[in-house]
């Protein structure tokens, strides 16, 4: 009995410890490196011990004509420093400062980015999403609770950690993209789910169990970059919740249409992890009426905007918010079909979301896989390079990421008074100058 009362006292006395620490130490720690932190109004992401909001975007390089199986990072040196100049310079001009890139871009570059643009990056394992590598042989659907495929998602990661950690612009490493998905469909085209049953659920278990130890064995090699997992929505919360104690961040693909509703309170109130949003936005086309939509495009990105850094600690709200990630920056020509009409701009929808009502009719499909760039592509000339025209979304959220939630004295009042002076035409007359 008097073991347990000292083990009991000693516990209260480490909490206290721990409570003290998050309420007492100033915000500007001297502390280097990137890491998460709990402060009384909230989280927040703290970059060699400022705050840090991320306004980021989805980036990649796809000239008209090539799809997945194209990468950039196989280019002499001289073609992607001379394509990385032209599309970081238009980043930077916009206000964004992180991108997520997948596994592929070198060290080297990830630090040229920073150098240069001042962007940094979020790196991202697909762990598993797309199939894995075994003994030379690709298999194309993941088994989570494989021994095989454990060993060697874990010894990815692992190696990936090592090779990154003290790359200069490094700001988080990301495990996945919807995996919840993959456990319905191998592919990464959108898919209606099928019910879900007890299997599912076995798989999703050991699915979300392989994070927490992918999570705990990239924080093993490097202690200075925060670790999340990008998940489809909130689907399986609450198997995350008890599967993955020990990763940093929740990261989440979203498209609810013009608000999150209650997302960030659901995490807050269920998991209590700090919510970094991976992918969301709107596409550019309008389903009924077959034409580019870029005001809508606008104004679905500016309302999310707005939300993201509502929930920013300190404003009021829930205060978990650590930024997100615009979908996308260019337009993907390949993603309608993946390996066909890669030169064909398609106009048809793959999947229906009735919260993008601007172009939504019960039963129909409205979102366009092909048109979620806040800019469009040009067409590739015969040195493999294109150009961008930014669309009236571009403009906008330039104006929205001018105003920084963390900066003294900011408050929710601001904030919506900031986004409440976007104007939506003005940025698309801007967007029609340009062309």
């Amino acid at each position: 009995m008097l073991y347990r009362a000292l083990l009991f006292c000693c516990l209260l006395f480490t909490v206290a410890c721990q409570q003290a620490d998050r309420s007492d130490k100033p915000e500007n720690s001297d502390r280097t490196g990137v890491h998460v932190k709990e402060v009384t109004e909230g989280w927040k992401l703290m970059v060699d011990g400022e705050p840090f909001i991320v306004n980021g975007m989805n980036w990649d390089y796809f000239p008209i004509g090539t799809n997945y199986e194209y990468i950039i990072w196989e280019e002499p040196d001289d073609f992607i420093r001379q394509a990385l100049d032209y599309e970081m310079g238009l980043l930077q001009e916009m206000g964004v400062n992180a991108i997520r890139v997948y596994t592929g871009i070198q060290p080297r570059w990830i630090e040229y980015i920073y150098k240069n643009f001042g962007i940094y990056t979020m790196l991202n394992h697909p762990f598993g999403r797309y199939g894995y590598e075994l003994d030379g042989e690709w298999l194309p659907k993941t088994d989570y609770a494989d021994e095989k495929a454990i060993e060697v998602l874990l010894n990815e990661v692992e190696e990936l950690a090592a090779e990154y950690k003290n790359t200069e612009g490094l700001l988080l490493y990301l495990l996945g993209n919807e995996n919840n998905y993959g456990l319905f469909w191998a592919g990464a085209e959108t898919e209606d789910f099928p019910e879900i049953d007890e299997g599912y659920l076995e798989s999703a278990r050991a699915m979300y169990r392989l994070f927490n130890k992918g999570a705990l064995a990239i924080q093993s090699v490097d202690p200075e970059h925060p670790v999340a997992i990008c998940n489809g929505d909130l689907q399986f919360l609450d198997i995350i919740v008890e599967e993955c104690p020990d990763i940093d961040i929740l990261g989440i693909n979203v498209y609810r249409g013009m608000s999150f509703t209650n997302l960030y309170e659901r995490v807050k109130d269920e998991y209590g992890k700090p919510i970094l949003l991976t992918e969301f936005g709107s596409d550019a086309f309008n389903a009924i009426t077959k034409e580019e939509a870029q005001k809508d495009q606008a104004i679905y990105n500016v309302a999310n905007w707005l939300e993201i850094y509502e929930n920013a600690a300190g404003m009021g709200k829930s205060g978990n918010s650590l930024g997100g990630f615009t979908f996308q920056f260019s337009d993907g020509w390949w993603k309608y079909g993946q390996t066909r009409d890669l030169d064909v701009h398609n106009t048809e929808a793959s999947w229906e979301n009735g919260g993008y009502e601007f172009d939504h009719i019960p039963g129909k499909n409205n979102m366009n896989e092909e048109w979620f760039g806040i800019c469009a592509k040009g067409p590739t000339d015969e040195e493999g390079f294109y150009e961008l025209h930014p669309r009236a979304a571009y403009f906008a959220l330039k104006k929205a990421h001018e105003i920084n939630p963390y900066e003294e004295g900011k408050t929710l009042n601001h904030i919506r008074q900031h986004f409440d002076e976007i104007d939506i035409e003005e940025a698309y007359e801007l967007a029609q100058s340009m062309k």
